[in-house]
């Protein structure tokens, strides 16, 4: 509808800034005369939008202008009231009380008991059964964040070795269900990504940092010496029986299910202490096909586990101490 797409493009004017009526019309999929026309009916509306010519030109509203809070509908408040709680079961925080508070005010009473009833979606950040531990050091980062302090921590890498560290903290991210520390390691010299399950010992400095331009975040990609080794081609076999665990841990497109029933994992994949323990998690349940050296190492370990029952009768007394 029309009227839709006007108040579309006044909320993308208000977040973006100048936007050319190219832009607007692939994004709404309509002709450029259509988006002159919008233009003229926001113009006629009230709303200040100005034009701007050349190759730089495009749309925009005057700054200060603001939208009124009518203009969000009741399932849109919600979402937002959704989201706040969300983010208050990862990290202690006083501010989040008080911002749900203000936004609970745009809803009417009777709005706000049918939210509460009916809630549609609820964001938990803490994964079932995990402690208070991860939302202690999320809490402790934020807080160096907020007053530009150093953090000391011992980080533990993929492959066990473990390095004391001093950092510049400057942003945390939650990437599927783990946290990361987004900050500037001293030790390396260079901005890196902590994952905060491997950092012990975290400690906020008294010593305060000046803070420096730091690499954006609005589309950022994962670099791979951030957690270990570069990914090799794998061809894994498993059994029927572990699909769902095999559906929660890969990828879609790496999975297939073969004629026999059986489920070929096959694509590229960080080979490295993680994907040794998940393999040995499945026991006789999955076959390494490639890379070789995967298989290999697997069975090396497989055969040091059994070297530690020599025979049926072993007590764990006997173990090496």
């Amino acid at each position: 509808m029309k009227i839709d797409r006007l108040l579309a493009i006044t909320v993308l004017l208000l977040n973006r800034g100048r936007i050319s009526a190219a832009e607007l019309a692939e994004r709404f999929e309509v002709s450029t005369k259509t988006i002159y026309r919008d233009m003229d009916t926001l113009s006629q509306a009230g709303i200040p939008v100005a034009a701007h010519q050349g190759t730089t030109g495009g749309f925009e509203i005057m700054e200060h202008y603001t939208i009124h809070r009518q203009f969000l509908t009741l399932d849109e408040i919600a979402s937002v009231v959704a989201a706040i709680k969300g983010m208050g079961t990862a990290f202690e925080d006083k501010n989040l009380d008080n911002l749900l508070e203000k936004v609970q005010t745009l809803l009417g009473r009777s709005d706000l008991q049918t939210s509460r009833q009916s809630a549609r979606m609820v964001f938990d950040f803490n994964p079932w059964g995990q402690g208070s531990g991860a939302k202690s050091k999320v809490s402790l980062l934020k807080a160096a964040i907020e007053r530009l302090q150093l953090v000391s921590f011992s980080y533990s890498n993929m492959n066990g070795v473990h390095t004391e560290r001093v950092a510049e903290p400057y942003s945390l991210i939650l990437k599927g269900h783990l946290w990361y520390l987004h900050a500037f390691c001293r030790l390396r010299n260079e901005f890196r990504m902590f994952r905060l399950t491997r950092i012990q010992g975290l400690e906020v400095l008294d010593q305060l940092f000046l803070p420096q331009e730091a690499p954006s975040l609005d589309r950022y990609e994962w670099r791979q010496e951030w957690s270990g080794p570069d990914e090799l081609e794998v061809v894994l076999i498993f059994n029927p029986e572990v699909r769902y665990r095999v559906q929660d841990i890969f990828a879609p497109e790496l999975v297939t299910q073969l004629p026999d029933g059986t489920i070929r994992v096959k694509g590229p994949y960080p080979v490295d202490e993680w994907f040794y323990s998940m393999i040995l998690s499945f026991g006789e349940r999955v076959r390494i096909e490639q890379p070789p050296e995967a298989a290999q190492e697997i069975r090396s370990r497989v055969q040091r586990m059994l070297s530690l029952y020599p025979n049926p009768d072993t007590q764990m007394s006997t173990f090496p101490r």
